[in-house]
C-alpha cells in the first residue's frame, strides 16, 4: 500500500504543496499592491469554468485560458494613461460575474457541481490533483528563482526597470500569468474564491516581521505551509470545511503578528516611538 492512497495523506501533501507556491507568489503580490487584483482574478475564473462545464471540457483548463485572457485585458487598460490598473481591476471584477451569472442563466438543465471549484475540498484531492500541483508549483517556483532581481526591481523601480532596458511589459505579464497559475491549481484545495488569502495572507504577515526580501520569502512560504497544515488538522478535528478552516487560521496569524511583531506590528509600536530620534 503507497503511502499516497490514504486521503489524509494527499490531504497533507497537497496542503503542504499549495501553501509553499502560494507563500512564495504572494510577496511579489505584496510588494506590487496587487491583492485588490488578485482577488479580481479569482473572481475572473468563474466564466471561464463554467464556460468549459458547459462546453463539456475540462473546468480548470477552461478556468486558466479565461484568466490568461484577462491578464492581457488588464495589462492594456492600466497601462492607458487614462486608466488605472484599479480601475481596470474593478471592471474585469464586476464584468467576470456578470459573464459568469450570464452563462450560467443560459443554459438549460445545466446541472454541473461548481461547488467544489470556488471553494475547494482538500480531502478528496486525487494522485493527478498532486501531479498537476506539483508541476506547476515547481515550475512557478523556478521562475520565481531566476528572475527574482527583475521582479524585485520592477516592484520598488519601475520606471528605473524600463529605463535599464529590462522587458517591463513581457515581465509584468509573466507574473500576472504565473499567479493565475497558482490560483487554478490551488482550486482543488482551497477554492478560488479563497485562493486570494493564501496567497496574500502569509507573505502580508511576514512583512510585518522583516522587511528583508529574502527573509520575507522563506518566511511567507513556511507560514503558507504552516497555516494549511494547521487548517486541515483542524477541520479534521472539528469536522469543519477544510479550505475555510486553512482561511481562517492565515486571518488569525496575520492579526496575531499584527498586534505582537516588534517590527511593524501594534505591540512594537512604543518602543519604535521611543526610537525616533526628538532632536
Amino acid at each position: 500500500m503507497s503511502w499516497l492512497d490514504s486521503y489524509t495523506h494527499r490531504a497533507l501533501l497537497e496542503a503542504a504543496l499549495v501553501g509553499a507556491v502560494c507563500g512564495a507568489i504572494g510577496v511579489h503580490v505584496v510588494l506590487r499592491r496587487m491583492g485588490f487584483f488578485t482577488m479580481a482574478m479569482t473572481h475572473a475564473t468563474f466564466p471561464g469554468v463554467v464556460l468549459a462545464a458547459v462546453a463539456g471540457i475540462d473546468i480548470y483548463l477552461g478556468g486558466a485560458a479565461m484568466g490568461v485572457l484577462v491578464c492581457l485585458c488588464v495589462l492594456a487598460v492600466s497601462r492607458r494613461r487614462d486608466q488605472g490598473a484599479t480601475t481596470a481591476t474593478g471592471i474585469v471584477l464586476a464584468a467576470g460575474f456578470a459573464l459568469g451569472v450570464a452563462l450560467l442563466s443560459a443554459s438549460d438543465g445545466f446541472s454541473r457541481d461548481l461547488e467544489a471549484f470556488m471553494t475547494g475540498s482538500i480531502v478528496t484531492v486525487t494522485g493527478h490533483d498532486l501531479a498537476v500541483t506539483a508541476g506547476v508549483g515547481a515550475l512557478v517556483l523556478l521562475l520565481l528563482a531566476a528572475l527574482h532581481k527583475e521582479l524585485v526591481y520592477g516592484a520598488f523601480d519601475p520606471d528605473g526597470q524600463r529605463a535599464a532596458g529590462y522587458p517591463a511589459a513581457a515581465l509584468d505579464l509573466l507574473l500576472l500569468v504565473l499567479i493565475e497559475a497558482v490560483i487554478v491549481v490551488t482550486a482543488p484545495a482551497i477554492g478560488v474564491m479563497l485562493a486570494m488569502a493564501l496567497i496574500v495572507g502569509p507573505a502580508a504577515t511576514a512583512r510585518l516581521w522583516t522587511d528583508r526580501i529574502g527573509l520575507t520569502m522563506l518566511l511567507s512560504v513556511a507560514l503558507g505551509t504552516g497555516s494549511c497544515a494547521l487548517g486541515l488538522a483542524l477541520s479534521a478535528h472539528w469536522n469543519l470545511a477544510a479550505g475555510g478552516t486553512i482561511t481562517l487560521v492565515i486571518a488569525a496569524v496575520f492579526l496575531i503578528s499584527l498586534v505582537l511583531s516588534p517590527h511593524s506590528g501594534l505591540f512594537g509600536l512604543p518602543l519604535r516611538r521611543r526610537a525616533v530620534p526628538t532632536g
